[in-house]
């Protein structure tokens, strides 16, 4: 059997979800989450093999919780998600597939298939097959500055906060405005390097000097350059998870 667990914030897609693996005799659904504080906790109790996760959720999105499972117990995934803009390198974080919503069944079953053949030989374990191409990760922001164009590595960002349609780019004492979305960064950039810790906030693992827990559950998030930022609770347990991979 295959054991998929469902996590969407949205009940009626939840329900879709299971309807089309109801079709299949060799699935099982060990767990249903609508968000993912409670999605992690289960994944780690249910230990599902597959989960079929939406990436936009409240709090802890569908890519800082695959982030947060530690390599040896992360299930296989099929992300889910309305925007067809968001692609996901094909083995990140133990990506099978990327769906459009509404969902479609037989794309669905597709995907079922190839997690299907990715246990049955026995490829479920962490990492990608030997053979597989690694993610090409984006290597450096092109920002326009009237009418230059500056090319940012990295690898010198330390932070990234979204401004509404924008996103500031923070290097060191310098700022550089991009026009772009957090969202979409998020999955262009490698997430052994750089981790979302707010909404509205990336960091860059290795400037993170310090972590102080707060009486409301979020912490303080402290840079190596002395820079204070917030982590909101939602996203402190991936970060810890993080860090002590960062650091082991």
């Amino acid at each position: 059997m295959i054991r998929i667990a469902v996590i969407d914030d949205e009940q009626l897609a939840r329900s879709g979800v299971i309807a089309c693996l109801a079709r299949h005799d060799d699935v099982e659904v060990v767990g249903e989450y609508a968000d993912g504080e409670a999605a992690l906790a289960g994944i780690r109790h249910a230990c599902p093999d597959v989960v079929v996760l939406d990436i936009q959720m409240p709090g802890m999105d569908g890519l800082a919780l695959l982030q947060a499972v530690e390599a040896p117990a992360r299930p296989l995934a099929i992300l889910l998600t309305a925007h067809a803009e968001f692609a996901v390198p094909a083995f990140a974080l133990e990506v099978l597939d990327y769906l459009l919503k509404p969902l479609d069944d037989e794309r669905l079953a597709e995907a079922i298939g190839r997690a299907r053949r990715r246990l049955q030989a026995g490829a479920a374990l962490p990492g990608a097959p030997a053979d597989a191409p690694r993610p090409e990760w984006l290597k450096r922001f092109e920002v326009r500055v009237g009418r230059r164009v500056l090319f940012v590595p990295v690898e010198q960002v330390e932070h990234l906060q979204a401004d509404g349609d924008y996103v500031t780019l923070h290097v060191g004492s310098r700022q550089y405005l991009l026009r772009d979305a957090l969202q979409r960064l998020q999955l262009q950039l490698d997430p052994a390097r750089f981790v979302r810790i707010h909404r509205s906030t990336m960091v860059r693992l290795d400037c993170v000097a310090e972590l102080q827990p707060l009486s409301n559950k979020d912490a303080l998030l402290r840079l190596h350059n002395g820079v204070p930022l917030r982590v909101s609770r939602t996203y402190v347990e991936a970060l810890r998870a993080r860090l002590s991979g960062a650091t082991g």
